[in-house]
């Protein structure tokens, strides 16, 4: 696993286990090499309907991703905020959650 690295736009950090750090990683290699390849239909001009239906297997494949790193986050970060009093984590899942529901 690399050096922990803190983004220039992110007050927080955390760091993962080499597990859950290699299983994000893969899932989104294979969400950009789905993106690549939905690009390289559009640059060979494929029909839009098998253009769409790569997309949404991109959005689904997006969604898994999601799911998986918010579970991680529930297990990990809002449990330990919580087990140390820091209730306004409760707030920001809150928000995470709505924002994700759009």
């Amino acid at each position: 696993m690399p050096e922990e690295k803190i983004c220039p736009h992110c007050q927080k950090t955390k760091e993962r286990s080499e597990e859950e750090y290699t299983k994000l990683l893969n899932r989104l290699s294979r969400i950009e090499g789905q993106i690549r390849g939905i690009r390289g239909m559009v640059e060979k001009n494929a029909y839009c309907t098998d253009i769409l239906v790569q997309v949404s297997a991109v959005t689904a494949a997006l969604n898994a991703f999601n799911k998986e790193l918010l579970a991680n986050h529930i297990r990990t970060c809002v449990a330990n905020d919580i087990r140390d009093g820091k209730n306004d984590v409760i707030d920001e899942l809150v928000n995470i959650l709505q924002k994700l529901m759009r």
